[in-house]
């Protein structure tokens, strides 16, 4: 995206790819149908952003959810909201998006170079290493778009941290964001590995998600569990409502009817009718299933879950942490190196999955690239 500002403003672009091939990330998000953004109003989208989202606003403003859209479709890629408000190209698929937006950049003279991964600077030239050997160049601008530090396999794997510290550039530590949890299951729960959990309320301190989640052999994971992420990283218990839609008086009164023979359990599947899933998480964490029916309902209403901690970085979707607010000016030009940018998941912010991480990268790669060429100016 930044590329494509300072191109159309008339200026020599080059694009410095570490990896063998342009967009990697981008492609994996496509595995799973390319969540672009999301379509829902601009408050509620606002809010995601959590503590950023007064820094991000002008941003996304300039180029939030419809702009998205129409972009995708100037790129000949219609584009559908699903039933939640997520925005998925037709194709539900990244790779021809992204041909022919690399078609477009061409078009306009971009450059690339891929297999040259930064390491840093020598005097005032940039230096590279490259399948020719040591590159060093002197661009009039510099904008870096390195990601955060997670997938490493991918390219975002955070090794030009300690080339900005070195500069007096302000960090906040990396850490991770949309991860699963680590759960040390008991043997019966096997049987569920894979099996999905819904139609519950997650929370954790002061966040709440309504969104599903997965039984794995290594925990939890999926869109239930990764808007929690803040909170779980400073220690706040995890909680699930198993009936978010019964209110506690409810479940007891079902409770309360005779069970006759029937065990705790089955009594939990009958009187409130929980799937496998949930009531398999019921006899997890809430063992021993308490007889009373109060009890009992508050169990459901309130349920622990009893974990180890989030994945490791490497396996989170996003990471928080990076170049931090502080460090930057109003067009994301570093305040330490001038005529140095940065964009998209370097940058200290984060996000919950459903549109909003690739909206703010393609956002403050924009605001980015404008700025940039604005500082020669082009813009």
């Amino acid at each position: 995206m930044a590329a494509e500002m300072l191109a159309r403003a008339g200026i020599s672009v080059l694009v410095a790819e570490a990896k063998p091939s342009i967009g990697r990330k981008f492609l994996m998000a496509g595995k799973s149908g390319l969540n672009l953004t999301k379509d829902e109003p601009f408050d509620d989208f606002l809010r995601a952003y959590g503590d950023a989202a007064d820094w991000l606003r002008p941003m996304l403003e300039a180029f939030g959810p419809d702009a998205v859209q129409d972009w995708a479709r100037g790129l000949g890629q219609e584009v559908f909201s699903g039933s939640t408000g997520r925005v998925f190209p037709r194709a539900m698929k990244a790779s021809p998006l992204l041909r022919a937006w690399l078609a477009r950049l061409e078009g306009l003279g971009v450059t690339w170079r891929t297999r040259w991964r930064w390491t840093g600077w020598e005097g005032g030239a940039l230096t590279f290493d490259t399948p020719e050997g040591a590159v060093k160049i002197t661009p009039g601008v510099t904008v870096l778009a390195l990601g955060g530090a997670n997938w490493a396999r991918l390219g975002s794997d955070g090794a030009w941290a300690p080339l900005l510290a070195g500069r007096g550039v302000e960090l906040t530590p990396f850490a991770p964001a949309n991860a699963g949890l680590c759960v040390d299951w008991s043997e019966p729960m096997r049987a569920r590995f894979g099996a999905p959990i819904k139609g519950v309320r997650f929370s954790a301190g002061r966040l709440a998600s309504r969104g599903e989640a997965v039984i794995s052999g290594r925990g939890l994971e999926g869109g239930g569990i990764y808007p929690l992420t803040p909170a779980l990283r400073e220690g706040a218990p995890l909680v699930v409502d198993l009936l978010p839609d019964l209110d506690a008086a409810t479940v007891t009164a079902r409770l309360s009817r005779p069970r006759g023979k029937a065990s705790l359990a089955n009594h939990l599947r009958k009187a409130l009718g929980l799937d496998p899933a949930r009531l398999a998480l019921a006899q997890e964490f809430g063992r021993p299933l308490p007889a009373d029916p109060a009890a009992l309902a508050r169990l459901v209403k309130a349920l622990p879950i009893r974990h180890a901690g989030l994945r490791p970085m490497d396996e989170a979707i996003s990471t928080a942490g990076g170049v931090a607010r502080a460090a930057l000016d109003d067009g994301l030009m570093l305040r330490v190196l001038p005529g140095t940018y940065c964009a998209g998941e370097m940058l200290d912010w984060e996000a919950p999955t459903g549109g909003y991480l690739l909206t703010a990268c393609l956002a403050t790669g924009r605001r980015a690239g404008r700025a940039a060429a604005a500082r020669l100016g082009a813009g």
